[in-house]
């Protein structure tokens, strides 16, 4: 275990890179402006995403290029991806460029005019704005966000599956109505008989396709679920899980793609597509939205996802 002796960056938190006093006491007492950061690795990538303009201006005075990569990102793509305009405006002010080609065609330039500040850079002459299909995402990731709202609680689990109705989905998991009085005595305490609980879900159609949800546990992602109600479609499942954080899941046509994914995450890949790339910016802390967006679900409301499902139903056996 690291030591706290003042000097580097151990014990430095999130936090700190905002305290423009202390990371100037660290560069005096000897730590490294260009490394030795847990997770970002250099300092200025960890100032751009989470610390103050201040401390990133001091940070790109004190260091080498301003425009070094981390991960396939420099520190103005990170401060960018952050929604942190005034560290990316004074990381361009330090020397870096916005229009770095990086991450599939997404340099922080054309990044910037996905986010809530469209003007952060000026287009130059012969770079590539937004798509109409980019355009149209972004704006489709701002109504979905808005229609679904905040989620406080974990716990939950959901199934988005494209292009099926919730009569569909309820064929294919040989479901079968549940009793009102056990539903209603769930929805009260969850805990009382938790495996009962987990036989219920509720299913809804919406917009795209139908949406199947267990608000009290993580039986509606279930792997034998989600293959199938993926049958010759999408379906992009959810567990909010309260200990370790949401794990997602993505089965295709039967069969499982992704497994143990981190939706609403903010770790993003060079090699990821730039549609994943861009999915993955717009939905940022948003697991359940991009799980929506992913199958190409249009929701109005929440209420897919809350406890007014338009039915409940007992799952039988094999499936719980």
């Amino acid at each position: 275990m690291a030591v706290n002796d003042g000097s580097g960056w151990s014990g430095i938190g999130w936090d700190d890179w905002t305290n423009l006093g202390l990371i100037r006491a660290r560069l005096d007492a000897g730590a490294d402006p260009n490394s030795g950061v847990f997770f970002h690795e250099r300092p200025l990538h960890a100032a751009a995403e989470c610390g103050s303009p201040e401390v990133v201006v001091e940070l790109a005075q004190r260091g080498g290029d301003v425009d070094a990569e981390h991960e396939g990102r420099t520190a103005l793509w990170a401060a960018v991806f952050a929604n942190r305009p005034g560290n990316a405006r004074a990381l361009v002010a330090a020397g870096a460029d916005p229009w770095r080609p990086m991450m599939n065609g997404w340099s922080p330039g054309r990044l910037g005019l996905a986010t809530p500040t469209p003007d952060l850079f000026p287009l130059p002459d012969g770079e590539i704005g937004l798509s109409v299909a980019e355009t149209a995402a972004v704006a489709e990731a701002g109504r979905l966000i808005a229609a679904l709202g905040s989620f406080d609680d974990d716990g939950h689990s959901l199934a988005c599956v494209a292009d099926i109705t919730a009569a569909e989905a309820v064929r294919r998991l040989e479901a079968v109505p549940a009793d009102d009085a056990d539903v209603e005595e769930i929805m009260e305490d969850p805990w009382t008989d938790f495996d009962a609980g987990l036989a219920v879900i509720g299913v809804t159609d919406v917009p795209g396709g139908c949406v199947v949800v267990q608000p009290w546990g993580y039986a509606a992602s279930n792997p034998g679920i989600i293959k199938r109600l993926s049958v010759g479609t999408v379906c992009y499942g959810l567990f909010a899980n309260p200990k370790s954080g949401n794990q997602g899941a993505v089965a295709r046509d039967g069969v499982i793609e992704e497994w143990d994914t981190h939706p609403g995450g903010g770790s993003v890949h060079a090699e990821e597509s730039a549609e994943e790339i861009l999915a993955t910016y717009l939905y940022h802390h948003q697991a359940e939205a991009y799980c929506y967006a992913g199958a190409s679900l249009r929701p109005i409301d929440n209420r897919s996802i809350t406890d007014e499902a338009d039915m409940w139903l007992s799952l039988p056996e094999h499936l719980r």
